[in-house]
């Protein structure tokens, strides 16, 4: 029984995204399909790969991140030291975030503050009112 395989235009349309991604994807050396002439045949860990690759970027980590976390899986000892630098990677990407929209929430509430401030201007004499 030979392993399920997948064209370009299959993983495109799968994961949402252009051929010329999965292009690239490959020229970073993050997946590796095999080729019959010009046309990609991308395996099961490609796939399997491709996935976690657009997991990553959803949540924030870069390219070459996720591509050195995805290889760590192929050393000795290599799965265990994946799932420790995965948690140590996402603890500190969710205290980044934390710091951000703290920032956010900051920025905010003075934003809003400068909008009462502008409502309740009085303006000059001979000035025409803001409206707000």
């Amino acid at each position: 029984m030979t392993e399920k395989t997948y064209s370009i235009s299959e993983l495109s349309e799968e994961f949402d995204i252009t051929p010329r991604t999965l292009r690239f994807y490959e020229d970073q050396k993050l997946i590796a399909p095999t080729r019959n002439g010009q046309t990609r045949i991308y395996s099961k860990k490609d796939r399997a790969r491709l996935a976690w690759i657009l997991r990553g970027k959803r949540v924030g980590f870069t390219i070459s991140e996720m591509g050195k976390l995805l290889d760590l899986y192929y050393l000795e000892g290599g799965k265990v030291k994946q799932r420790e630098i995965g948690l140590q990677n996402c603890r500190e990407r969710i205290e980044t975030l934390e710091r951000q929209k703290k920032d956010i929430d900051e920025t905010l509430k003075e934003l809003n503050e400068i909008i009462e401030m502008f409502k309740n201007w009085e303006p000059y004499p001979g000035q025409d009112n803001i409206k707000v």
